[in-house]
């Protein structure tokens, strides 16, 4: 059995709504775009943590979707580089 077909069978088990699936990829976006701000910014973990005041270990398992990121948590990483959240309309596909 290939990996992409024992995932396969790993997803069907999971059985999760498609909101939670909407949820999960929103979620992996964000963190996706918080890293690559860092990297643009030339920012290293530790010297993210040092003026967030968050543990480097706490960023790395964040970048690494080992945690979940509270909102809070979220802003304290983006403040310092310039960025916050913001809440923006859902882009809808051809067949919505």
């Amino acid at each position: 059995m290939s990996k992409e077909e024992q995932w396969e069978d790993f997803e069907k088990n999971l059985n999760i709504s498609q909101e939670e699936e909407e949820e999960i990829k929103l979620e992996m976006e964000i963190i996706k775009a918080t890293l690559k701000l860092r990297e643009d910014k030339k920012i290293s973990q530790i010297e993210l943590s040092k003026i967030t005041g968050l543990k480097q270990s706490a960023i790395a398992r964040i970048e690494n979707a080992k945690h979940s990121p509270t909102i809070n948590t979220l802003i304290k990483i983006l403040y310092p580089m310039g960025y916050t959240l913001g809440v923006v309309p859902i882009k809808k596909n051809k067949n919505n």
